[in-house]
Parts: structure tokens; C-alpha cells; sequence
């Protein structure tokens, strides 16, 4: 019998095990992690590129959604919500957006058996059925700034490989739009919101990130400026973990977003938007999971602490009872806890059960730890186990939860740490990111032509550019020449592969 395999008390084996290794299975063992976890099913057949969220999966949305919508609200943004439809007339009105998503739009053309007389599409983006309303609210400088937000689900018709949460047609997220009299307060806007999600991912989900922007041709479509947060992956891939757009004064302009001036001046609104999927999911699955199933930092986990009680018939009444009462004065503290006393499955198997699950922490109360008047500890990422106190446990545990959330943070900080490389030359970065993945920093010319090369061998791009200020090659006369081309260098480029 393997180690994940358990026998319940009436002898039916059960295997719980992740059976693909996470180092050299990489694909195959998240897949095995998001439903053996029982995060998420995929769609039926003929649904390609959809998934079903399980409860499981859809309580670490929820944790997330409700981390930053507190964030948000704490800085003057008011939810609301836009129809999924949109005009193809109002979509047609920012051109940008309609050249940007027209290969992934999904059109409605029928409602019942009639005909429509304008095709609907379903949102890719909501900016064109967004920025038209708020063109109607925004009438003087004492309407600004105005902030929404919406929690909803997009539709992206991906021709790419699909990946549950990580890339897939339908998927949850939020997009936040803006209005600002000018540009300084509209960019101070931008970096609100990237400063947020950078936040989500290092102060809730225990990842590092790198944030900068995006190069211009890789910007949002319409867009002035792209900023994003990426987080790098144990197989040295990046996922664009969240961006935020500084839009100028384009949107205003394709949708009459114009104010009265104190001088009682007519001027163009400086807009922008912000969007976090439910990307962050696969990429909180894909950096801190292992080979014996699901890992979650104590932030995000629906159940912090399982306490699994460990009895003979002539013990259990009084292990029962002492643990329940470990158990309640958990949950009077605040702590999530699962009181795991099922007797139909024997403790070998609930150990298996709640690591496969994710779970940071799980007590151990048998006999000896009655009589001694203490708890067993163990920490779900390494194993670590040691005894605590009866007497404040809650406090206790609590410690022992920053503990786990700090050696998470740790690992995938010393992950980022240790695969961000530089290149001075075409070869160095194509032979770096083949050899290793992860971050190649690379003096650039800003000519797109140069990444393309890059990409056309090597599947690999350009994911971010530091903010100007972090940037010393611009505005510089550093004497770096482009990586690819021999030009002069002006940014420098942080190439990868991504999800």
C-alpha cells in the first residue's frame, strides 16, 4: 500500500494520492491536484476550455474576492454590475478594443428563434458598455473621481491550450473603471489598484511578484499604459497575476466622457481600468502544492486547522471530548477549524485526506496528549511537527499559522530569487531561458521586431519592462546596446514564458 492509500474501518482501500510527479509531470500533476483537491470538473463534452467550480475551489475565490473587494471599498470604489451582452455598435466604438478581442469574441445572434437586429457580444472586457454609462454619470469636476467595480465572469474564446483557472473561454474576475479630471490623478489611480493586487498576491496568497509594465505593443488595446504584477512559477513559467490600465483620454473620447471645469471649461476625463482573474488561483495552486496534493497558506485556506482525534474504545469518550473542547475554543477565536471525528475512517487516512486538501495545520490529540494536557502540531508544508500547551492554544495556533504563511512565502521567495538571470546577447537568451526558464533581463531597444525574434524561436517574450523610474537605461546614456539587435538599449526587458 502506498502512503496516500488509507483502509477505512470497513476495508475499502481509498486512493488519495497525486500519482504524477510536480518536477517532471508538471501539466498532468495540476490537473490531478484541481480534482483530486476537489477544486474543479471539467465541462461536459463538447465544452472544451470550461470548467465547473467546485465549493472547495470557489471558497478560495471567494476568500480572495473578498480580501481586495475590502480594498477596494476602503478606497472609494462602489460595485455595481453591466449586462454580460454588449452592442456590437458599442464595441465597435473604441476600435481598439474591437481589433484587440475580435479573435476571442463569442457573438449571440439569435435570441428565442428570432433573428437580432444587432449582434451581441458577450463581454470579453466591459469597458464599451462601462464607459458609455459612465459618460452619463460624469457631468462636472464634483462627479470626479467616479469608481466602479464589477465582480463578474468574461468570455474569451482562447484558441490556446486551456488550463483550468489558469487559462480558460469563461472565467471569474473583477474589472474596475475609472473617471479623473486629470492625468496625474487618473495615474495615481492606476498604481492604487496595481499596488493592490501586488498586495493580494504577497500578503494573502504568499507569492512574490515582480511589477512594472507592459512593452506598447503589448499594452491593453486603447490603452496609454499597462502596468502588471507577475509572479513566476516553479516550472520558471510567469503568469500575469494583474493589470492596471491607464486608459488617457482615448475611452473619453470614443464615448463623450467630457466635465464642467471650476472655469466651467469643457474637458476630456482620464479613465482607467483594472482587472484580477481567478488566474491567481492557478498560480496559488501551481506555486505551493506538492507531490502529496493541494498546499494553502492559512490566509486563504476555508479550513485552517483539522483536528483529528486518535482513540480506542476505551479512550475515545475522553479524546472526544477533550478535543472538542480544543475545537470550540478554536472557533471562538476566530479560526477556521474542522473537527475531523468520523469513525468510519481510521486517522491514516484523515491525515492523507486534509494534506491532500491543503490544510496548514492539523492537531493530533490521542490519549497522551490528554494526559499531558497538550496538542500535536504538524505543519502541512514540510511536516514539521511539534506540541503545544493546552492552556492558550489560540493563540498558539495562531502563531503556528504565520509560521506555515512565512515558510511559503519563503520557498517561493528564494523560487523568484534565484531564477531571474541576465543576457547580454541574443544566444544568452535564448540559451538561458531553454536551459533554465524563469526571468531573463536583457537590455532592449523597445522595437517589438526584437522580441519577435525571441518568441519566434523560443515560445518566450517580453512579460514586463520596469516602471521608467526603477529603469536605469532610460533617459540615460548607459552605454548597453539592445540584446537582439545592437542598438541602442533604452529599457530593460524582462523575457519568459508564460501561462
Amino acid at each position: 500500500m502506498s502512503e496516500h492509500e488509507s483502509t477505512d474501518s470497513d476495508g475499502d482501500d481509498q486512493e488519495l494520492g497525486i500519482t504524477k510527479s510536480k518536477e517532471y509531470e508538471t501539466g498532468e500533476w495540476y490537473a490531478e491536484v484541481v480534482q483530486k483537491a476537489q477544486l474543479a470538473n471539467y465541462a461536459p463534452e463538447g465544452m472544451s476550455g470550461f470548467i465547473i467550480t467546485r465549493p472547495r475551489g470557489y471558497a478560495l475565490w471567494e476568500r480572495l474576492q473578498g480580501f481586495l473587494d475590502a480594498k477596494f471599498k476602503d478606497t472609494g470604489v462602489q460595485n455595481a454590475y453591466f449586462p454580460m451582452f454588449i452592442p456590437e455598435s458599442y464595441l465597435e466604438a473604441e476600435k481598439d478594443i474591437v481589433e484587440g478581442f475580435d479573435p476571442e469574441v463569442a457573438w449571440v445572434t439569435h435570441g428565442g428563434h428570432e433573428e437580432l437586429d444587432e449582434r451581441l457580444a458577450v463581454r470579453p472586457t466591459s469597458e464599451s458598455i462601462i464607459t458609455p454609462y459612465i459618460s452619463q454619470w460624469v457631468r462636472s469636476h464634483r462627479d470626479l473621481p467616479l469608481r466602479v467595480n464589477q465582480w463578474c465572469s468574461v468570455v474569451r474564446w482562447e484558441a490556446t491550450e486551456t488550463k483550468p483557472f489558469f487559462r480558460t473561454k469563461e472565467f471569474l474576475w473583477q474589472e474596475g473603471h475609472t473617471a479623473h479630471a486629470d492625468r496625474d490623478d487618473a495615474w495615481e489611480e492606476t498604481l492604487t489598484r496595481l499596488e493592490q493586487y501586488e498586495s493580494a498576491y504577497q500578503d494573502f496568497l504568499a507569492i512574490p511578484v515582480l511589477r512594472g509594465q507592459k512593452p506598447d505593443h503589448d499594452k491593453f488595446p486603447g490603452a496609454d499604459t499597462t502596468t502588471t504584477v507577475e509572479a513566476l512559477m516553479p516550472d520558471g513559467k510567469s503568469v500575469q497575476g494583474g493589470t492596471s490600465h491607464y486608459l488617457g483620454t482615448s475611452f473619453a473620447e470614443a464615448f463623450d466622457i467630457t466635465f464642467s471645469g471650476e472655469d466651467e471649461e469643457e474637458r476630456l476625463a482620464h479613465t482607467t481600468s483594472w482587472g484580477f482573474s481567478w488566474r491567481a488561483l492557478g498560480a496559488l495552486i501551481m506555486t505551493h502544492s506538492d507531490d502529496q496534493g493541494l498546499v494553502l497558506p492559512p490566509t486563504v485556506a476555508p479550513t485552517q486547522v483539522a483536528i483529528v482525534p486518535i482513540w480506542q474504545e476505551d479512550t475515545k469518550d475522553e479524546v472526544l471530548e477533550y478535543a472538542e473542547g480544543v475545537a470550540d475554543e478554536l472557533e471562538e477565536a476566530g479560526i477556521r477549524v474542522e473537527l475531523d471525528d468520523r469513525d468510519t475512517r481510521n486517522p491514516g487516512f484523515k491525515f492523507n485526506e486534509h494534506e491532500l486538501n491543503g490544510v496548514p495545520v492539523r492537531f493530533e490529540i490521542g490519549p497522551y496528549e490528554v494526559e499531558d494536557d497538550e496538542v500535536t502540531v504538524v505543519h502541512r508544508p514540510d511536516g514539521e511537527e511539534t506540541t503545544v500547551d493546552r492552556d492558550g492554544v489560540a493563540e498558539a495556533t495562531r502563531e503556528h499559522l504565520d509560521e506555515v504563511y512565512a515558510k511559503l512565502y519563503a520557498a517561493a521567495e528564494d523560487n523568484l530569487e534565484g531564477e531571474v538571470r541576465e543576457a547580454d546577447s541574443r544566444n544568452e537568451i535564448l540559451g538561458t531561458i531553454g536551459q533554465h526558464g524563469g526571468y531573463v533581463k536583457a537590455p532592449w531597444c523597445g522595437d517589438e521586431a526584437c522580441e519577435a525574434e525571441i518568441k519566434d524561436q523560443i515560445a518566450a517574450e517580453i512579460v514586463m519592462v520596469p516602471f521608467e523610474e526603477d529603469d536605469d537605461r532610460h533617459g540615460t546614456d548607459h552605454d548597453d546596446t539592445c540584446a537582439v539587435c545592437d542598438d541602442d538599449a533604452t529599457r530593460t526587458a524582462y523575457f519568459a514564458k508564460s501561462y
